[in-house]
């Protein structure tokens, strides 16, 4: 693991010095994605260059993530914003129609999204993003949304290398065992919606090559990786730039 950091952290660098910018932003939630996202930060371009903002939903998000993201950024040294999005979705109620629940949930990610890039461009910042590799192959985040970002630090990176990645530069126990949940509502997590561990989630992406049906006749199950790979299919259009109509 100790050339993995080594190797993200030298990149984010690089990335921000070709940028010519000093200065990054990025969501933090209080679980691991973007705890370990906030370390490489601060590895790469020192405290003082990384601000981190909260924004929890109130009354969806567990307060024990809040406790977890403001503790990690006094432990860093890193200064952070506090700013629920409960009011920034009152205007949303107003819609001369009726919202489904994934346009609604959508929403809360893109207005997270709003906010970070309204910091970025006051304070010529970059947006540093917290997806995963697992994330990004199953397109398990918001277009727009959580998947907005100038940079992907972990984009190469499963879930469970993140976790490992994790251990390695000794962040907290209690962010690293807890459930993962982008908390778009109450009860939520990452593996219910997924159907299955991300242990067993990255065991089929790590040989997705082989194809739909070599994976079931290796004995994985069946029911399972057909629906990721139906899954991968149905949100490959979040991991490319939109398709202009050519003449």
């Amino acid at each position: 693991m100790q050339e993995i950091h080594e190797k993200l952290t030298s990149g984010l660098r690089d990335f921000f010095e070709k940028t010519s910018h000093r200065k990054a932003v990025l969501g933090l939630s209080g679980g691991l994605d973007s705890a370990v996202t906030l370390k490489l930060a601060v590895d790469a371009l020192g405290d003082e260059n990384v601000t981190a903002i909260l924004m929890p939903e109130n009354g969806v998000t567990k307060g024990e993530n809040v406790l977890h993201a403001k503790g990690l950024c006094q432990f860093l040294r890193v200064e952070y914003y506090y700013q629920p999005i409960n009011s920034f979705m009152l205007d949303y109620a107003a819609l001369p129609w009726k919202q489904n629940e994934i346009a609604y949930a959508n929403t809360k990610a893109r207005i997270r999204a709003t906010i970070l890039y309204n910091y970025a461009n006051t304070k010529q910042a970059l947006v540093v993003g917290t997806s995963n590799k697992s994330e990004l192959i199953l397109g398990y985040g918001t277009k727009y949304g959580d998947l907005a970002s100038d940079v992907l630090p972990l984009g190469e990176l499963y879930k469970t290398d993140v976790q490992e990645l994790a251990d390695f530069m000794d962040l907290p126990k209690e962010i690293i065992e807890k459930a993962p949940s982008a908390e778009l509502y109450a009860g939520q997590t990452d593996e219910q919606e997924l159907g299955a561990s991300y242990k067993e989630l990255d065991i089929i992406l790590r040989q997705r090559d082989l194809g739909e049906e070599a994976l079931i006749e290796k004995g994985m199950n069946a029911v399972l990786v057909r629906s990721i790979f139906k899954r991968i299919n149905d949100n490959a259009h979040k991991l490319v730039s939109p398709p202009i109509i050519t003449l």
